[in-house]
């Protein structure tokens, strides 16, 4: 950026030395408010105190829909940005944080939205695995994106080749069984059979699918993490139960010896390509760095320790920015003026086909750097530290929480103050 240009956005936010907080950069607190609740080393009662002030500003707060399911984002039905469809990955992020500050009622609801949903998909799934249907188009495979107040498809060309959010299902739907978070029932048996048959079907360790960010398919590690996660989690649940029978969905059996094959091969795949999201030989889909795999590491832990840390140095390394981390380089969506450079039915549209256009509005360096990454990453360094009781995880896992608290919104922000933004993008010259 440029020393102009940086100075305004100085202007508007505050730095702080970062000796006090652990790290050779300048932390950047957006609201001046959370200064006397960050820490250089956090106790018990500091993470209290401040979970309570973040509780009692409504920074958390996000209304679930009657379906026990959430939007992208709290907005009008109309809204054009699609951000009042709801997501199967985000719901399953969702639920998970509940699961883990101990709400597992409202994870399960959540997670019984997602399987309402997807018992309605069963003819698709059947369709597929009957060879009706053709998987490489995305429309025909199970949709990933879809209206949570109706529980109905969404008729919009979508880019639904996402094993991803499959995987992620399967992951946390096992988990809850397996902790007694949730039930067994027939229907969320029948289901969990029906997306591992499918993952089964599309080869998921060498498909091309879209990935999180709903674009070029590739054969992205992120994706292919995400699923082999999923189908180990079923696999867990399926032996315990200690049926030979294992599970069943329109006549096909899916059994605990033919799950351990496709984590086996899911494994394999991993183990080949980490810590790179994927080398194909064509410049458009090969991608060395990419925050999704962070995801791995922490909340799906399907990596060892050794490639965490590849993983963990290459993505800060090549994406960590000032404020947040770029998804990935060369990222155009909300480059900077995205909203001058797109009209608002075009910014969110589906670009998964061709990149070119909104490509072209980047220029280098110029990312949106996202929110959602530096708590991952805290998150990943804390779980280390239990593990290894090293300081510097410690010092890793302080530093990365407040720079996730530095993200939270100003008081003169439109959406309101101390808010979880999803990305800071540059917008006549300042991060916004």
């Amino acid at each position: 950026m440029e020393p102009a240009k940086l100075g305004d956005y100085n202007a508007a936010c505050s730095r702080f030395d970062s000796r006090l907080f652990g790290g050779p950069r300048m932390l950047r607190l957006h609201n001046l408010r959370l200064l006397d609740h960050l820490r250089h080393r956090y106790t018990a009662d500091d993470v209290a105190r401040l979970t309570a002030f973040l509780r009692s500003e409504g920074t958390f707060r996000f209304e679930a829909l009657p379906s026990g399911l959430y939007p992208a984002a709290q907005v009008d039905v109309d809204d054009p940005s699609g951000y009042a469809a709801v997501w199967i990955r985000d719901n399953v992020h969702v639920a998970h944080a509940l699961l883990v500050d101990g709400d597992a009622d409202a994870a399960r609801r959540t997670i019984d939205g997602l399987t309402t949903f997807l018992f309605g998909q069963r003819r698709r799934f059947a369709a597929l695995l009957a060879r009706e249907l053709d998987p490489r188009e995305p429309m025909n495979r199970p949709h990933i994106r879809f209206d949570g107040r109706s529980m109905n498809e969404i008729d919009v060309r979508w880019a639904h080749a996402q094993n991803d959010a499959l995987g992620y299902y399967l992951w946390l739907s096992a988990r809850m069984i397996d902790v007694g978070a949730s039930e067994p029932t027939p229907r969320l048996c029948e289901v969990l059979a029906a997306v591992a048959l499918f993952l089964e079907l599309v080869d998921f360790p060498r498909d091309e699918d879209s990935g999180h960010w709903e674009e070029t398919r590739k054969r992205g590690m992120s994706s292919v993490g995400a699923a082999t996660a999923g189908l180990a989690e079923l696999l867990h649940v399926v032996r315990r139960r200690d049926s030979a029978d294992g599970l069943t969905f329109d006549g096909r059996r899916l059994t605990a010896e033919r799950l351990a094959r496709l984590v086996s091969e899911g494994r394999s795949e991993l183990a080949a390509t980490l810590p790179y999201e994927c080398r194909d030989p064509d410049a458009a889909k090969r991608r060395e760095a990419d925050a999704a795999l962070l995801f791995l590491i922490y909340p799906l832990e399907i990596v060892d320790a050794p490639t965490a840390d590849a993983i963990l140095q290459l993505v800060l390394r090549d994406l960590a920015g000032e404020i947040g981390i770029r998804r990935y380089r060369g990222d155009s969506y909300w480059c900077a003026d995205y909203k001058r450079k797109l009209e608002a039915e075009r910014r969110s549209a589906d670009f998964s086909d061709d990149l070119t256009e909104r490509d072209a509005l980047l220029d280098e360096g110029q990312e949106a750097q996202w929110c959602i990454f530096d708590p991952i990453v805290s998150a990943a360094y804390g779980r280390r530290f239990a593990q290894s009781n090293d300081p510097r995880h410690l010092e890793l896992q302080m530093r990365y929480l407040n720079r996730s608290l530095a993200h939270l919104t100003p008081d003169d922000c439109r959406f309101g103050g101390l808010r979880c933004p999803e990305s800071y993008y540059l917008e006549n010259g300042c991060y916004v």
